[in-house]
């Protein structure tokens, strides 16, 4: 429906939010074994998905309809691997949810498990790799526990969330196995990924952003 397209949009601007204000520090991370764009790519990226949903919303397009096209030009514009990665995991969410009127804690599980498989199968990154995915994994296993023991999607987002964050800090003690920044290992060591910081950063925003909503 028109309300949860409205709904979506939201969660994208707080987002773009939050972004915005990590672009700089994420930037510098990336700089330390990288090639310091992660920041600017991000930006890139949620601007482009942000200005879709908005065109998309202002057509009356459905929650489906709005995601895809947040994800396609978030892919788009973003550039690089993170880009491709999240416009693949908006519009997997899109796709799973589809535009209903109402939607049962089962599908938001079902949503984040998507989510999950269309980084994990795109990047091809594992567990350990320092990467974005080792601050997904623990999201998807704690919002899908959550949610099965009978947690609200509020409390279950935060509770991934900080699963989340706390696996995104703990990669500072892991070598990189993937990606740009894998050569340079051994000044990677000692910082979190970039990838994993901004997870944690945007699932934590948009946890508190659905906290907002359950409480209206």
């Amino acid at each position: 429906s028109a309300a949860l397209a409205a709904t979506a949009l939201d969660a994208l601007k707080e987002a773009r939010a939050v972004v915005v204000e990590h672009e700089a520090a994420l930037g510098k991370l990336d700089a330390i074994a990288g090639d310091g764009d992660h920041g600017i790519g991000m930006r890139r990226g949620v601007d482009a998905a942000v200005a879709a949903a908005e065109k998309s919303h202002a057509a009356g397009a459905g929650l489906e309809e709005l995601l895809a096209a947040a994800g396609e030009q978030w892919a788009e514009r973003a550039g690089g691997t993170s880009g491709a990665l999240w416009g693949a995991a908006v519009t997997a969410v899109g796709r799973t949810l589809g535009s209903k009127d109402s939607y049962t804690p089962a599908d938001a599980a079902a949503a984040v498990n998507a989510l999950r498989d269309a980084i994990v199968t795109l990047g091809k990154a594992e567990a350990g790799d320092k990467t974005m995915v080792d601050a997904l994994l623990p999201f998807a296993d704690t919002f899908t526990k959550a949610i099965n023991d009978g947690g609200s999607l509020a409390g279950s987002l935060r509770a991934a969330a900080e699963a989340a964050a706390k696996a995104a800090d703990a990669t500072a003690g892991l070598s990189p196995k993937k990606g740009r920044a894998r050569p340079l290992a051994e000044k990677s060591l000692g910082h979190p990924d970039p990838g994993a910081v901004s997870f944690g950063l945007i699932a934590t925003r948009v946890a508190d952003y659905a906290a907002t909503i359950e409480s209206r």
